[in-house]
């Protein structure tokens, strides 16, 4: 089959690369031609242990020829396993599992809404978000993203929420309100730009939610499981959320979501309340449990390490402006010149590489070395010394 002519199969809600990949191995995709690219996406953000990973492809075939899916209305080992290993690792009461970091964040959102419903009667639903921020792309996520370009074409969107300058804790203090409920914040925006969020403006949010009974909801499904150097990046700016939603490394590859509820928020969902017929998949499960069971100081240690090395090397190269992000999740800013474009030329010379508002976003696979770091840095180096806009 010739890929590329049958691809108008598909919807047209992307615009790929011209490029087909069929194998990998470690940090490089090979495609169709026999070509072979370094990866600096893994997938955006989901293939954390590369491609070719045995350990972790002799566990899914492993799960594979036992069971690979049953009913949420039978109890389901694997689901139970892996909930118990995110509970001992964040001190969490208990997990729902969800098959995205959308639905994942759908979920924290009815659980922050019955919360307040349950204590404080049906006017207290109104949630905090930031501008710039990006937590899905369901009706109701749409209305939570902080970016006014996608808050057209769906209308009525989810009514009840409010987005407040990011940093900017006049602003915060202005928009609390007997109203609000929960403030749901990236500790990194990660669509929106790859922009950290400051340990001060954090803080803040912090002391405002342990003060009036409102939730903090923390999105790390792009800066969790190990992406920044630590299991979840709350860890690194000392916070203490309510809910905690992930997905991407999660599943490394095998689509998996989960939210978190730590002892404020554990009892808020009962029977009938949510649910997902996929949830708690067995071979997700089966996934992140691996994923889980590898994750630990050493790695993280390598994670840390590496993406400081990288920060370096990018910032020696022409023409960029700045570098943002922690571990292996960067932005790299230029100076006049238009992310996209780079990234097609970047493609072109053999890496991968995907973009964030006018950043380049680089979220290499964990396992990545630094020898391929220098490839990849070689790369860019090249294409920006010739690059006039």
């Amino acid at each position: 089959m010739d890929i590329q002519t049958n691809s108008s199969c598909l919807s047209a809600t992307y615009h790929p690369y011209p490029m087909a990949p069929i194998d990998g191995k470690g940090c490089y995709l090979i495609d169709d031609k026999g070509n072979s690219y370094l990866d600096f996406m893994s997938g955006i953000g989901v293939n954390i242990f590369g491609y070719g990973y045995s350990a972790w492809q002799q566990a899914m075939i492993k799960q594979i020829y036992r069971l690979t899916h049953c009913s949420n209305l039978l109890m389901n080992k694997q689901a139970i396993e892996c909930a118990k290993l995110l509970c001992e690792k964040t001190e969490c009461e208990n997990v729902f599992f969800a098959n995205s970091g959308a639905e994942s964040n759908e979920a924290a959102i009815k659980a922050a809404r019955k919360y307040s419903h349950d204590r404080y009667g049906d006017d207290r639903y109104e949630i905090l978000t930031l501008t710039n921020s990006f937590h899905g792309r369901t009706i109701t996520t749409l209305s939570a993203n902080g970016q006014s370009l996608f808050h057209q074409h769906f209308m009525p969107f989810t009514a009840g929420f409010r987005h407040v300058h990011t940093n900017d804790i006049d602003d915060l203090r202005k928009k609390i309100s007997d109203k609000t409920c929960a403030i749901m914040i990236e500790l990194i925006q990660g669509e929106g730009g790859v922009n950290e969020i400051s340990a001060a403006f954090a803080a803040e949010i912090q002391k405002i939610c342990d003060a009036n009974d409102i939730l903090l909801i923390i999105d790390e499904v792009q800066t969790g499981i190990g992406r920044c150097g630590s299991l979840f990046l709350y860890e690194q700016y000392h916070l203490h959320p309510d809910i905690v939603t992930s997905a991407k490394a999660l599943g490394a590859g095998i689509p998996i979501g989960a939210v978190l509820f730590f002892h404020k928020t554990a009892n808020v969902f009962r029977q009938g309340d949510h649910g997902s017929t996929f949830g708690g998949n067995m071979l997700a499960c089966a996934s992140t449990s691996f994923v889980l069971r590898h994750l630990d100081e050493a790695l993280y240690h390598a994670i840390r390490e590496n993406g400081i090395y990288l920060k370096q090397q990018l910032l020696q190269c022409p023409k960029v402006e700045s570098v943002s992000g922690r571990g292996l999740m960067l932005g790299v800013a230029f100076d006049h010149l238009f992310a996209q474009n780079i990234a097609q030329r970047c493609f072109e010379n053999g890496l991968l590489v995907s973009t964030a508002k006018n950043h380049l976003r680089l979220l290499p696979p964990y396992i990545i070395t630094k020898q391929e770091i220098d490839h990849g840095v070689t790369i860019l180096k090249a294409i920006l010394a010739t690059e006039s806009k």
